[in-house]
């Protein structure tokens, strides 16, 4: 056998090839398992440190409340009520305690691309986002085929990432809002001052005490309340004066802001509660959804007739309760100092002739709840006196719930966020519930005297109406 036929003879020899080629396959699959199983190793740890991420950012949402304390309280709630564990990152341990991760606090949900500025400002904060920090899980089958093959070893780097966030959606309230003082003013820290509240009007920024209404969409009139189906100034009329289920829930991390102030159908609306019905509300007043007040002493009467519309008069005898002594002397703004011991003398003076009946009674809320109690309470002479005093004498439908005159308003921070009308997803400081203390129009203005009962929700004071605040906390990623 010469050269040339020995090289074609193995050139056609397939003796052994199988083998070559399971021996190279077997090496692919190895290679294929390995990967596979590192991958796994990985991905099970980011899903537990994901699931850690996840329960740590809800956890200190759930502190996010606006308090002065909101951003300690969410520090400490994430480190000592969350624990969880992982497997295979740096050997199998527990992961609790804040060296497992960085909490960052927003006032506005970040942005993915993280332009958003962080906040230290614990009544700000809204949201939190948790940075679960970088952990090492170990190349194990994949070391082997690395070492192998020659490549560089390389463990894979694992960390996850959350955001949540904290709201409160206030319901059933009567849709209007009005500008604070400033960002720190609280209803419960100002029980019983009366405010002057002033439409806001056009486009510009509004200024402390200037008041307007929230845009409903229709997404927000209770489907099944009385003001379904209703639009234009019926449904304006219907949700600021109906007594029922109207709206359902407003969010305290942004409302919007109606333009223009629908003069005429706030002031007939506001009035029916003091037996009043004039102007877009004229015919209301057979209707059992829109009851007047059980107690509607105001110091006005009708000059002729039973219903008072336009044709009211100032009562020389009687007045209605008054101001704080430093709104009747000019000597503060739109906001008072709950103060109304001069306007109270000359309250009891005028209707009770010097005799104080409710001395116990501190705000005026308080005193007009005594005088329906009163009237419950009386028999004979006495009643008809009472009765004549505050009773209605228009509408024969007529609420027995002494909040009627109470409704509940958003308070937010005009002046921080430059809002006037039109202006959108406002954040509220929160939601107030405030007593009529009377009539609007019959002074010549269009002001709205309102005393500040308290806050709604939260643990707050004020707790006189149907309207209901529901916290929520919610994962955003």
């Amino acid at each position: 056998m010469n050269l040339s036929q020995a090289l074609m003879r193995w050139r056609d020899e397939d003796d052994g090839s199988i083998l070559t080629v399971f021996a190279l396959m077997l090496a692919i699959f190895a290679g294929i398992v390995a990967l596979s199983f590192d991958f796994g190793r990985s991905a099970a740890t980011q899903s537990e440190l994901q699931s850690f991420a996840d329960n740590v950012a809800l956890a200190a949402a759930g502190e996010l409340d606006a308090q002065p304390d909101a951003i300690t309280r969410a520090q400490t709630a994430a480190a000592t009520l969350i624990a969880d564990s992982q497997t295979y990152a740096e050997g199998d341990q527990t992961l609790s305690g804040n060296d497992e991760y960085t909490l960052t606090f927003y006032a506005v949900r970040p942005n993915p691309d993280g332009s958003t500025q962080p906040t230290t400002n614990a009544e700000a904060a809204g949201y939190v986002a948790v940075q679960i920090h970088n952990r090492q899980v170990e190349s194990v089958f994949g070391a082997v085929f690395n070492a192998l093959t020659g490549r560089t070893d390389e463990d894979q780097n694992v960390a996850a990432y959350a955001v949540a966030g904290f709201t409160s959606y206030a319901c059933d309230i009567t849709p209007m809002m009005f500008c604070a003082p400033s960002a720190d003013f609280r209803a419960d820290e100002n029980v019983g001052i009366t405010v002057q509240l002033r439409t806001g009007g056009g486009a510009g920024q509004w200024g402390p005490g200037a008041f307007g209404f929230l845009d409903v969409a229709s997404g927000i009139v209770d489907n099944a309340g009385v003001c379904a189906g209703l639009g234009g100034n019926a449904l304006d009329i219907c949700l600021i004066a109906a007594s029922g289920s109207r709206t359902a829930c407003f969010s305290q991390s942004g409302v919007d802001i109606q333009t223009g102030q629908r003069v005429g159908n706030y002031e007939a609306a506001l009035n029916i509660r003091f037996d009043i019905f004039g102007g877009s509300a004229n015919n209301l007043r057979n209707n059992s959804d829109y009851p007047v007040a059980p107690h509607v002493l105001s110091g006005y009467a009708p000059s002729n007739g039973q219903c008072m519309g336009n044709n009211a008069v100032d009562l020389p005898n009687v007045v209605g309760l008054p101001r704080d002594d430093c709104h009747s002397l000019g000597t503060c703004g739109r906001f008072g100092d709950g103060d109304w011991s001069a306007g109270r003398t000359n309250y009891v003076l005028t209707n009770y002739g010097g005799i104080d009946p409710h001395p116990e009674a501190m705000t005026r809320y308080e005193y007009y709840q005594a005088e329906i109690e009163a009237y419950e309470n009386a028999n004979g002479q006495l009643r008809r006196v009472l009765g004549d005093l505050i009773r209605p004498s228009c509408s024969n439908n007529v609420s027995d719930d002494p909040a009627r005159r109470v409704f509940v308003a958003a308070s937010i921070d005009c002046t921080g966020n430059a809002v006037g009308g039109g202006s959108s997803n406002v954040p509220v400081l929160e939601y107030v519930e405030v007593f009529m203390m009377a009539p609007v129009g019959l002074d010549g203005t269009r002001d709205v005297w309102v005393e500040v009962i308290g806050g709604v929700g939260g643990g707050s004071i004020g707790n006189e109406t149907d309207a209901v605040v529901r916290d929520v906390v919610q994962l955003y990623e």
